[in-house]
């Protein structure tokens, strides 16, 4: 993923996004998270991003000519797109 950046948007209380976090670490993966219970103004971001505040929700962005301008691809929820996801990572 050297040509792209990948962003979890979490809650503490949700448990997907727990396990989410969990697989990431597990699996050595970088991410920048955005827990929007300490950064609420985030979630702005997310509805722009994703239609909804729905989370975990994983945001890859990919490295354009002028940086990161392309529309990013979202996927909402971890367990339901858990391979999906996967083959983002390449794991």
């Amino acid at each position: 993923m050297e040509n792209a950046r990948f962003e979890l948007y979490t809650r503490p209380t949700c448990s997907d996004c727990q396990d989410a976090k969990a697989f990431l670490e597990k699996h050595h993966i970088p991410y920048i998270n955005y827990d929007l219970s300490t950064d609420p103004e985030r979630e702005e971001e997310l509805i722009k991003l994703s239609g909804s505040r729905i989370v975990p929700a994983f945001v890859f962005r990919k490295r354009s000519l002028f940086g990161f301008k392309s529309k990013p691809e979202v996927f909402i929820g971890f367990e339901r797109n858990r391979e999906e996801i996967k083959k983002r990572l390449n794991r």
